[in-house]
């Protein structure tokens, strides 16, 4: 008795020792303690989201894949997992667990060194927040202490939470959620039990049990896991069995992009950077939403590879990309193939392959992941592949496979569409990288949101994004803004201009612009010279203007002076500008004249859904420009009004739910934009009469042909030797921009011999703008426009209509096939009448939009 009583005094001096310790330890940490009431504003280092307008994930930019979850978000399942095997007593200790740190003392003592850890998932989040990963007496103590301190400021399930979303979990995921996808391709809420037990297996080590890395380690993992939940008694005997016999599938899944656009996303990625610095940018999980929409951006994406296609199919093929073994050498095997083209990168569906088998008019491939079974490319498929000479030369059509390609060697291939008896079907075709470039933009005229974007074939072979950055001559495509100086400078649209051969001496230089092609019609109405794109009568209405006029108007559009020449030839196109300049000076003659500016940011949000930055983008609302107007001016005449108009800058227009503050000033006069909108849906059109056979095409008739809708109209563009080919234009609400040519300035884009092999329908001859550009603004409009209702916009008060004569624009009395009506401001109707009715073959102009109050 003595002695326990003595031992019991021992124990008591020994505790208050302890006691005395930890104090004294305490106190003599304490200074370098953490704040740990900081943890609350510690952000979770979580990548940046870039996503379409309408929420789909275009790209993700970050070292860390992270996806902050709530506490409902996540399973109970899954949090249990974790509880049973990290910390049974969470919901129990105070932070700390002294059976826990007894035991792993124990160990310290027995072996000399610190091997087992005792940590809690409070001690755990306060290493994760505060401290580093080795393994000390110090910095357990350290710990110990901060996790006390972090339990009397949070409540249990927010220190869950930070754990559950901070731990690192391998392959560079950090938290449950961007596990469940990195391991998965899951959310967590879509996770089975045993796929829930192996997410919690791997906090122990996540590099060596993650079932990537090993599936044997990680389904033993998972076994230990479903274990203890089961001695927990968080699932039942039969739930156990059944996860522990599910098999561990898993793969690495990325980022899961439901998108692609990634011209957008690097535009994106630069905004924020220049907002916020590189460093929050990349982790502090903003969600940058764009005004790209699903839609059109798949119809961008999909009409520039199939123009890129085809446009580099029918100026031949170049060849393998290389031969891995020649004729009398032993072929490879099928696996030693796939380990060569497992190399090799893909471009969307384009994809590696290695021809293995040659017969008279199919060959035989095995295609990148694909090495277990050959793959055949019927003739269909190979036919088009006569050789490349150089861009405007081709061999002649091939006859059988062997004159194309032979056994070894690299060539790549794609799925097309092909329609037979009006079904669609999948065809594997030889094909190749094309080495034309592309861009691509589309936009709302209303506001300027960008809806498509597409800035080259393929972002993984080049960053350089055409559309935004690519200045390049823009052909024909300035014409409708010449033409809009020249109805702000007394022309009208059935104004007469020459039409015949213009020669300019300068010195001992001549300058002859020459039609394109070289035919005049001699004196001609200005609508029918925009819709057969007359370069001669470009040049004479700058020279009737002034260059100084013209170069005004156009910077009216936006465009920059320092990249108009100061010359004549700024008529014919000359001036350098990129497809998103253009599309937007299009959008202000499709709006009504409103000067609107691109913008490709809609909003930013942090990663809690609060928003940063919102858009607030200038409009076109002429409705509200007249109430503002009007409500103004009768404020300033009403002395007892008791608003000012200060005061009514910050009211919303009554018609249009638009601030006075985000309406777009006019760029050109809404009557200007009207007409020149009505020339530009004559270039697609076309005018005179079928009957008479007097009827002529536009350059853009293959628009017409395409989509063949009334609320259209478009331009074509070629420069001199077809080193660039644009089409742009409207159809409804919607504004493109369409450009093809090399990035190389001294290659011209050529010219295309008929192939016998193909159908009637094939592209030959010279590449235009008509050929080479606008069949991807086809593919394009034909997409996103179907079904859409068409629009018809209002006529400026300013206008009427009037019957004039076809051949010379004066009034007539007559109402024959030799008159027609046209449009014209009120000042500007023609004051003489013809002296009779003249026959002309600039006949009646059809397929115009039929207005309330007008007659045709």
């Amino acid at each position: 008795m003595k002695w326990l009583k003595r031992l019991f005094l021992v124990a008591i001096i020994l505790i208050f020792i302890g006691i005395a310790a930890v104090f004294v330890i305490y106190y003599q940490l304490k200074s370098d303690l953490p704040d740990v009431t900081s943890i609350q504003d510690i952000p979770l280092q979580v990548p940046m989201k870039v996503l379409s307008k309408d929420g789909e994930l275009i790209s993700q930019f970050g070292e860390k894949r992270r996806i902050p979850l709530l506490r409902k978000e996540i399973p109970d399942q899954l949090v249990n997992a974790f509880i049973a095997t990290e910390d049974s007593r969470f919901y129990q200790h105070v932070g700390m667990d002294p059976i826990g740190i007894l035991r792993a003392a124990s160990v310290y003592i027995m072996s000399g060194s610190a091997k087992q850890g005792a940590s809690t998932i409070t001690q755990q989040v306060a290493r994760n927040f505060f401290l580093s990963n080795e393994k000390t007496i110090l910095r357990k103590v350290r710990e110990i202490f901060i996790a006390i301190q972090i339990e009397q400021i949070l409540t249990k399930d927010e220190i869950l939470m930070l754990y559950l979303n901070k731990i690192a979990l391998g392959h560079r995921s950090f938290g449950v959620g961007a596990a469940a996808q990195v391991y998965f391709g899951k959310n967590v809420s879509d996770l089975t039990l045993s796929e829930m037990a192996v997410l919690a297996g791997l906090p122990k080590a996540p590099s060596r049990l993650n079932p990537i890395y090993s599936v044997e380690n990680a389904t033993e993992r998972r076994n230990i896991v479903l274990l203890r939940m089961l001695d927990e008694g968080y699932i039942s005997q039969k739930e156990y069995e059944d996860a522990r016999n599910e098999k561990v599938l898993s793969r690495y899944h990325g980022a899961e992009i439901t998108l692609s656009a990634h011209y957008v996303a690097e535009i994106a990625r630069n905004k924020l950077i220049e907002l916020y610095g590189k460093e929050r940018s990349y982790n502090e999980g903003f969600n940058v939403y764009t005004t790209i929409t699903t839609e059109a951006q798949q119809a961008a994406n999909n009409a520039v590879i199939e123009n890129s296609h085809n446009y580099d199919m029918r100026h031949g093929y170049r060849g393998p990309t290389k031969v891995l073994w020649e004729d009398g050498e032993a072929p490879w095997s099928a696996d030693k193939i796939a380990k060569t083209l497992a190399k090799e990168a893909s471009f969307g569906n384009l994809q590696p392959a290695v021809v293995v088998a040659v017969k008279d008019k199919s060959i035989e491939v095995l295609i990148k992941g694909e090495s277990e079974k050959k793959s055949a490319i019927e003739w269909d498929g190979l036919s088009w592949a006569r050789a490349f000479i150089s861009d405007s030369r081709q061999g002649l059509p091939p006859k059988k496979a062997s004159d194309i390609v032979k056994v070894g060697e690299q060539i790549w291939v794609r799925q097309v569409d092909v329609t037979k008896d009006k079904k669609v079907t999948k065809q594997l075709q030889l094909s190749q990288y094309p080495d034309v470039s592309s861009a691509f933009i589309s936009l709302n005229p209303q506001d300027g949101a960008i809806t498509s974007l597409v800035g080259g074939y393929s972002f993984v072979q080049s960053k350089f994004n055409r559309a935004t950055q690519a200045k390049r001559q823009v052909g024909s495509n300035i014409k409708p803004f010449i033409y809009s100086a020249a109805l702000d400078n007394g022309y009208t649209l059935a104004t007469l201009v020459n039409d015949t051969p213009i020669n300019q001496w300068s010195g001992s230089e001549a300058w002859r612009p020459k039609n394109s092609p070289a035919v005049y019609a001699g004196p001609i109405r200005l609508r029918q010279a925009l819709g057969q794109s007359k370069n001669v009568v470009s040049v004479r209405l700058v020279e009737d203007i002034g260059l100084t006029t013209v170069i005004d108007q156009l910077t009216k559009f936006g465009f920059n002076e320092d990249d108009m020449p100061r010359s004549n030839s700024l008529a014919l196109g000359s001036a350098s500008m990129t497809p998103i300049d253009l599309a937007t000076g299009y959008a202000i003659i499709a709006n009504g004249g409103y000067k609107v500016e691109p913008y490709i940011i809609e909003r930013i949000e942090d990663a809690y859904g609060t928003i940063l930055y919102q858009a607030a983008p200038k409009i076109a609302c002429p409705e509200c420009t007249k109430e503002y107007k009007a409500q103004g001016a009768a404020i300033e005449s009403d002395p007892l009004a008791t608003r000012t108009v200060n005061d009514h800058n910050a009211e919303v227009c009554a018609i249009s739910p638009v601030a006075k503050s985000q309406i777009a000033e006019s760029a050109i006069r809404p009557d200007t934009a009207f007409l020149v909108r009505e020339l530009l849906r004559t270039a697609v059109w076309g005018g005179g009469n079928r009957k008479n056979k007097t009827n002529w095409n536009g350059t853009g008739w293959r628009a017409a042909r395409a989509i063949g809708r009334q609320d259209m109209g478009g331009k074509t563009g070629t420069t001199n030797d077809s080193k660039d080919a644009w089409f742009s234009g409207f159809v409804g609400n919607m504004v493109a921009t369409s450009w093809v040519g090399f990035d190389d300035f001294n290659r011209e884009l050529g010219r295309a011999a008929y192939n016998n092999n193909l159908g009637r329908n094939q592209v030959a001859g010279g590449e235009f703008g008509s050929r080479t550009a606008l069949p991807a603004w086809n593919l394009f409009m034909s997409k996103v426009m179907k079904d859409k209702p068409e629009y018809k916009p209002k006529r400026p008060a300013s206008i009427t209509t009037v019957r004039i004569d076809a051949a010379t624009g004066l009034l007539t009395t007559a109402t024959d096939s030799s008159t027609l009506f046209e449009f014209f401001r009120y000042s500007h109707i023609p004051k003489d009448y013809v002296p009779e009715p003249m026959y002309s073959e600039s006949d009646t102009q059809t397929g115009g939009t039929i207005y309330d109050d007008e007659l045709f």
